[in-house]
């Protein structure tokens, strides 16, 4: 917030959909630098994340806890007590940045092309899921549309914009899977592991996997 003689610049308010490892950090950069930040995820053990970043979190009532860090899918039910919720807001931000995933699945639909409608003239939509398909009715992957008054921006391959970083980012990983089973330079696997024997799918001409085993009927 800025004061001056001639009046007050209020901060921008910006609301972040999904409080993952990427809507965290949006939350911290938006803080940073000065914005108003509300944060919605339907895991709830979200909000004490959210909240020690200095965001306030916005509680809609559903709790869609999964397995892995990552969020269930939502009841029919659920999904309208989520969107009545939500819309309030969604209409009062300025910049609008949605991060909400499921492995493996499209992107859950959370703001609806009503929802857009009713957000101010000149907002910002950021829906960091238009490779899945979008959290944001509307969001074309790759391009930026206008919804009524709204921009909406749908960036894909977002690691590519950070290459060096993602590329270190993933050896790393990589790196720390393996690592542990390479003793004195050479490759000993260890089949006890359960990050090793979830991981492995054949081994030896020999599948390993049980979910690969059930889907060939091994």
């Amino acid at each position: 917030m800025l004061t001056y003689a001639a009046g007050t610049i209020r901060p921008a308010k910006v609301l972040v959909i999904g409080c993952g490892v990427a809507g965290l950090q949006t939350i911290a950069t938006a803080r940073r630098i000065g914005a108003m930040v509300e944060a919605y995820d339907v895991r709830p053990e979200t909000r004490e994340q959210v909240e020690s970043l200095g965001a306030k979190f916005v509680d809609t009532g559903v709790s869609a806890a999964g397995t892995g860090g990552y969020a269930r899918e939502l009841t029919d039910e659920e999904k309208a007590r989520q969107a009545e919720r939500l819309a309030k807001a969604v209409a009062q931000c300025d910049a609008l940045i949605t991060t909400a995933a499921i492995p493996g699945k499209p992107a859950p639909r959370i703001i609806t092309a009503e929802m857009v409608a009713k957000m101010k003239p000149g907002a910002v939509v950021v829906d960091m899921a238009a490779e899945t398909g979008g959290n944001v009715e509307g969001t074309v992957a790759g391009e930026k549309v206008w919804i009524h008054d709204v921009l909406v921006i749908g960036p894909v391959n977002i690691p590519s914009r950070m290459p060096v970083h993602a590329s270190e980012m993933y050896a790393k990983n990589l790196f720390n899977f393996i690592s542990p089973f390479i003793q004195d330079g050479a490759l000993a696997l260890d089949w006890d592991d359960e990050v090793m024997a979830g991981a492995c799918l054949t081994h030896a001409g020999e599948v390993r996997h049980a979910g690969v085993k059930q889907v060939l009927g091994l």
